[in-house]
């Protein structure tokens, strides 16, 4: 199958994400990733309608220190642009993917950061290989079905279900990513981490992650993924051992509040951090807070065990 390799002008991201690309294979597309420094891994992974440009100041915090690893998914960021005949955009792809990842670069006693979908995919594997997660860092995002009754917000909803009026505006309008950069910060985000944040989603053919991301939130039995989601609610206990940190933006528009308190009651024993003064993008808004946390929270959990570290030769 001949890979989609999206076009994307460097000058709109590599000013700010000066990293060196490096690709998986999957069925023929190409699934990019970052993989910077040496010692214990963290793999930061992102979720919609963002990409890896979102831990770039985490990336350069933690490489002198850490073997920093953040994916891009496929259709995001600088991983290929498939179209629907060539990728589902479900869950479980979603998941093989990341795990495919996981195993290729053979990582063990792993610290997860995870943010918005990343938390679902990368939860997903950590209830499956718990003896491989050494640290965890939740940041926006969600292990389980929406706390109590809760809904999701009127306007995902209107992407989800409504096709013929939402799919013209996130492909062609790009309405989902250009909306993010206001409602998702508390804070007017520079030109330039603007133009790095869209710069994969530079046109219809390359957003179409962005929708389909939204049409794949599990809700209710029967729905693709929805067998993993719960898979993944019913056994998220199972990580309760592990060290974690909260840090979360109070001004979430999706994963409010009540999600965080939900973190917060399933792991008592968490650390955790409510930012007034933070959204959705929270390392956007409060970008020097949340790596300082983050480096303090790593200095006090080391990991002793041997793990399997190093970049493969």
């Amino acid at each position: 199958m001949k890979s989609n390799y999206p076009t994307v002008d460097p000058d709109d991201y590599r000013p700010l994400y000066p990293f060196q690309s490096h690709f998986l294979d999957r069925n023929g597309l190409r699934y990019h990733f970052v993989d910077q420094g040496q010692g214990n891994p963290v793999v930061m992974v992102h979720g919609n309608p963002t990409w890896s440009f979102f831990f770039r100041r985490m990336i350069t915090a933690l490489a002198s220190s850490h073997r920093t690893i953040a994916p891009d998914h496929m259709g995001c960021g600088l991983s290929d642009k498939p179209g629907d005949g060539e990728y589902d955009f479900q869950l479980q792809s979603r998941l093989d993917d990341f795990s495919a990842l996981m195993d290729h670069l053979e990582l063990d006693r792993i610290t997860l950061m995870v943010h918005d979908w990343g938390g679902m995919i990368a939860m997903a594997w950590a209830v499956a290989n718990p003896r491989r997660v050494a640290r965890l860092i939740i940041t926006n995002t969600a292990g389980f079905f929406p706390p109590g009754r809760k809904r999701i917000p009127l306007r995902l909803w209107l992407i989800r279900n409504l096709g013929a009026l939402a799919t013209p505006a996130v492909l062609y309008g790009n309405l989902f990513a250009r909306g993010a950069l206001y409602m998702a910060t508390q804070n007017r985000l520079p030109t330039k981490v603007k133009k790095g944040l869209l710069a994969p989603y530079n046109c219809p053919k390359h957003r179409l992650a962005t929708l389909r991301f939204v049409q794949d939130i599990p809700l209710v039995l029967g729905d693709p993924g929805f067998s993993i989601v719960d898979r993944v609610d019913r056994n998220l206990h199972a990580l309760a051992h592990i060290p974690m940190l909260i840090l979360w933006g109070r001004h979430d528009f999706v994963f409010d509040v009540d999600y965080y308190n939900e973190w917060c009651r399933r792991f008592p024993k968490a650390e955790k951090h409510l930012f007034d003064d933070a959204g959705h993008y929270l390392l956007e808004d409060v970008p020097e807070r949340i790596i300082g946390l983050t480096t303090h929270f790593l200095a006090r959990h080391p990991i002793t065990k041997k793990s399997q570290s190093s970049k493969p030769k």
